[in-house]
């Protein structure tokens, strides 16, 4: 673990995985300890890792101003980041609400861009809009399951705005491609690894300019890789075909068998496309 001074004086912490060029990795929760993105199915054997704890989160310290918590806030840490290693450009990979923090800093800082992978990201930076219908038709998809009945009389519960006490646990194999013992130990875990209180923060009023994203997206010179589950409730692959066509740059990889956290359901698929990606030498 390597720590760092932010912009306010913030102290962050990175872990580094791996060797060979950064990959610098912005966690999703929003804001859970990176300690959750382990090794990425193993992607720290092609690459190193730099996993950033986003502030209030893991081994880095909270802010004095609570404010700071909101992802705009937050982009100036990415490239506080990058300064303290000493990097031109830097290549950034971001899952679900982080991936609202990589493409804000992808329009403040074009040109600190080297790569960017998107995985399964929150839309809502962007303004793509998912609708339960979306979403029913992905669950839909699951009817086969042993834990379908239950797991789909919860989810018509919880979109239908009725009683959610305990639904919301119950529609998590939803997000997975498989619903076993590492699966319900990696969702188990999320509550003690994030920062409800910057959570509530994080997309805070204000956060987000959708059309000034778009915008900045719209010039970004980078490749962008935008990675969705073929099962992924959060972004569709319809949907994920949308954002990724907000890039100059954009690709689209939909990873077959799929939930929401695609290193945990075939890492070979996911690092592999990664890699590829990372390492195929154009821009």
């Amino acid at each position: 673990m390597s720590m760092f001074n932010s912009f306010d004086g913030t102290r962050l912490a990175h872990h580094s995985l791996g060797a060979g060029d950064p990959l610098i990795c912005l966690p999703g929760g929003p804001m859970r300890a990176s300690v959750y993105l382990g090794d990425l199915g193993g992607l720290s054997a092609h690459v190193r890792l730099v996993l950033l704890d986003l502030r209030g989160t893991g081994n880095s310290a909270a802010p004095v101003d609570l404010a700071t918590y909101r992802l705009d806030r937050q982009v100036d840490d990415v490239e506080a980041l990058r300064v303290h290693l000493g990097l031109a450009t830097v290549d950034l990979l971001a899952h679900s609400g982080g991936g609202s923090l990589a493409i804000a800093y992808g329009a403040r800082y074009p040109a600190n861009v080297g790569r960017l992978v998107l995985v399964c990201p929150s839309p809502r930076a962007v303004g793509i809009g998912v609708t339960v219908d979306d979403r029913r038709a992905m669950a839909l998809l699951r009817r086969d399951e042993p834990w379908f009945p239950d797991a789909y009389a919860a989810f018509e519960r919880v979109w239908s705005e009725a009683e959610l006490d305990g639904d919301e646990q119950l529609i998590a194999p939803f997000f997975h491609g498989r619903w076993d013992d590492a699966h319900r130990a990696y969702d188990a875990q999320e509550p003690d690894q994030t920062n409800a209180e910057a959570a509530a923060m994080y997309y805070a009023a204000g956060a987000v300019d959708p059309d000034g994203i778009r915008s900045g997206l719209a010039q970004l010179p980078a490749r962008v890789l935008l990675i969705a589950g073929e099962f992924d409730l959060a972004l569709p692959p319809g949907r994920a075909a949308e954002y990724a066509g907000l890039f100059r740059h954009g690709e689209l990889a939909v990873q077959p068998g799929a939930g929401h956290s695609g290193w945990l359901d075939d890492p070979v698929w996911f690092v592999r496309t990664v890699t590829a990606f990372l390492h195929d030498g154009g821009r």
